[in-house]
């Protein structure tokens, strides 16, 4: 069977690709998800979060953004006590700030998602990538979302990041054409 190479041979990894990679969300609680772990990723692998991940749900309420909006300053200390996660400050403080910006976004548009996919007109950017070199760490609508996101109030957005959240939600599908998910992913 034969995986994008970025998978490699961790159970973690590969199950991640094989599972959700790719895959659209249009489920808010899971963008949501996206969005705060992405965020958390910055100079970091991720397979790093991929293996913080149930620390990160248990900390962040299930990445429940309305709670997480409401992080108060004892709150938000004691993450930064919490060896499940990443103990950044400025991720951690970012987590909250983008808790925030993310339900003004749902206030405005209805939901995240229907926010989100605007950026590409309803539907998945299918490439045809046929080596790992080819796949770009950011695109047109990477810049202008990122763009956008900060001028809503996020950080930890830059269009490297939103790039990634893009494949990892299913906005574009970067799957390699030669990988055993590009079709299913495609279709």
């Amino acid at each position: 069977m034969t995986r994008c190479a970025w998978a490699g041979t961790d159970p973690i990894y590969v199950a991640y690709h094989d599972e959700e990679w790719g895959v659209p969300v249009h489920d808010d609680r899971r963008l949501f998800e996206f969005v705060l772990l992405e965020g958390a990723q910055a100079g970091l692998s991720w397979l790093t979060i991929l293996k913080r991940r149930e620390g990160y749900r248990r900390a962040f309420a299930g990445f429940d953004p309305a709670k997480v909006a409401r992080f108060d300053a004892r709150k938000r200390a004691a993450l930064l006590e919490d060896a499940g996660i990443i103990r950044n400050r400025a991720k951690v403080e970012s987590a909250v700030k983008n808790a925030k910006a993310f339900l003004a976004i749902q206030e405005e548009f209805g939901s995240f998602a229907a926010y989100q996919w605007r950026f590409v007109d309803g539907r998945p950017v299918q490439n045809a990538w046929k080596e790992q070199r080819q796949v770009p760490a950011t695109s047109p609508t990477s810049d202008a979302m990122s763009k956008d996101l900060k001028k809503r109030g996020f950080s930890f957005v830059g269009s490297t990041i939103v790039y990634a959240h893009m494949q990892a939600v299913g906005m574009v599908n970067d799957h390699l054409v030669s990988c055993f998910r590009y079709g299913a992913v495609a279709g």
